[in-house]
C-alpha cells in the first residue's frame, strides 16, 4: 500500500492527510451485502492540508466548490466495486484526478491573424466560387 496518493508528478498527498470511513454499499452482491461495509468515503480537510500553498488551495476552493462543505472538508464517496480495497483505490484514483484537474493552469491562448497566403487563397476560392454561381445562371432558361 503506498504512503501517499500522487496527484502530479512532482506532487503528493500523504496518507495521513486523508480519513476514510466505511459503510454497507447498495446494489449487488446478494447477502454478502448485507454483512460488509465495501462502501468506501474519503475526506479530505483542505484548510487543514501542508501540502498545498495557498494559491493552490484557492484554485481548489474554487475549481470544487460544489464538493467542498463549509468546513473546508472534501467529501468523496466509492461503491461500485464489491470489495472495500477496490473501493479505496478507485476513491484515490478520482481523488488525485480531481485534484490534478483543479490545479491545472490553462495556458494562455496567443490570438493569431490569418496570415497573407492565407488571406490570397480564401479570397481565390470565394472568386471562383462566385465565377462558379455565375455561370449557372446563365443557362438557365427565361421566357419573357
Amino acid at each position: 500500500m503506498p504512503q501517499s496518493c500522487r496527484i502530479t508528478s512532482s506532487l503528493a498527498i500523504p496518507l495521513s492527510e486523508l480519513r476514510f470511513t466505511f459503510s454497507r454499499s447498495s446494489g449487488k452482491g446478494g447477502q454478502h451485502v448485507n454483512k460488509v461495509n465495501s462502501r468506501v468515503t474519503l475526506w479530505f480537510d483542505l484548510e487543514a492540508s501542508t501540502t498545498f500553498t495557498p494559491v493552490q488551495k484557492e484554485r481548489i476552493r474554487t475549481h470544487l466548490a460544489g464538493r467542498i462543505n463549509k468546513e473546508g472538508i472534501l467529501q468523496l464517496d466509492a461503491d461500485r466495486r464489491r470489495s472495500q480495497g477496490a473501493n479505496r483505490e478507485e476513491a484515490l484514483a478520482r481523488f488525485a484526478a480531481l485534484l490534478k484537474g483543479a490545479l491545472h493552469v490553462q495556458k494562455h491562448r496567443r490570438k493569431t491573424k490569418p496570415t497573407a497566403g492565407a488571406k490570397k487563397r480564401r479570397l481565390r476560392q470565394k472568386k471562383q466560387r462566385s465565377q462558379l454561381k455565375k455561370q449557372r445562371n446563365k443557362n438557365v432558361f427565361r421566357d419573357d
